[in-house]
């Protein structure tokens, strides 16, 4: 088995990255930091995204899973003291793979027709880069859908659906359904202007396109990672053809990692 281990960097993750990794090699386990069968986070969700987009062109070859040093998280299931079972079971192959969805965004530029494609594993989302008002044409499966303003857009995964999603009071969707949803950020909705006003969830097979009005200047964020975009033609969100592999260990439903996370208590 080949694997390698993304840390937080901090030194409690920095240990524990240490201590999995010798006791993986005494086991007969083998580094491999440019085409590991395991990825295996220490960290939080943040690192697992960090991991992810190292990753991301090995999603055919690369599984992952996480160990979390804080708190609980939607992909970090794992604790510090549970290591042990953790390698183990990797080293037994004692796992199932399941897959989740991710989100294909395709940015199009008026000069010379070139595009620039990403995949996000939680979210994308689209503002203006000086603060002003976003104004974009949005249409749904090539028919024009409404014409927004307001603050900005955010396209989700299901599984992204639990963060900026969620805080923007879009809806939670199970990562076995492959779908995107497209949430307003501060929509401007009044008796001249008029926009849908709720979340749209969209499946696989269709495609969302917003085209610039007002500006060709944009700041895309995927995931973490914040890009500026200049001379914006069109930008395209889809379900993409790839998904992101996890290596479940043990049963860990998603409802109950939302109640976990949202509403218990202890």
């Amino acid at each position: 088995m080949k694997f390698f281990i993304v840390s937080k960097g901090d030194t409690k993750s920095n240990a524990l990255k240490d201590k999995m990794m010798n006791y993986m090699i005494d086991m007969g386990m083998t580094p491999d930091e440019k085409k590991p069968e395991i990825v295996i986070s220490v960290g939080g969700d943040g690192t697992l995204l960090q991991a992810f987009h190292r990753y991301q062109h090995l999603m055919d070859h690369t599984a992952f899973v996480g160990v979390h040093t804080g708190h609980l998280g939607f992909y970090a299931d794992w604790l510090p003291h549970e290591v042990e079972r953790l390698i183990i079971s990797i080293q037994n192959d004692e796992f199932q793979v399941i897959e989740y969805p991710l989100l294909e965004t395709i940015v199009r530029y008026g000069t010379a027709g070139t595009e620039t494609r990403y995949l996000a594993l939680n979210e994308a989302t689209l503002r203006t880069n000086n603060g002003t008002t976003l104004v974009m044409d949005v249409d749904i499966r090539n028919q024009h859908f409404e014409r927004f303003r307001g603050d900005g857009l955010c396209i989700s995964t299901p599984s992204g659906s639990t963060a900026y999603n969620k805080a923007l009071g879009g809806a939670l969707i199970h990562p076995s359904l492959e779908a995107i949803q497209m949430t307003e950020i501060a929509s401007i909705n009044n008796r001249v202007f008029r926009t849908v006003g709720s979340p749209l969830v969209l499946p696989k097979h269709h495609t969302c396109q917003v085209n610039p009005v007002n500006s060709e200047v944009y700041n895309l964020t995927i995931d973490h990672i914040n890009l500026v975009h200049k001379g914006v033609k069109s930008i395209q969100f889809r379900v993409a053809d790839e998904k992101i592999r996890f290596a479940r260990f043990r049963p860990f439903p998603f409802w109950r990692r939302v109640h976990d996370s949202f509403i218990s208590a202890e």
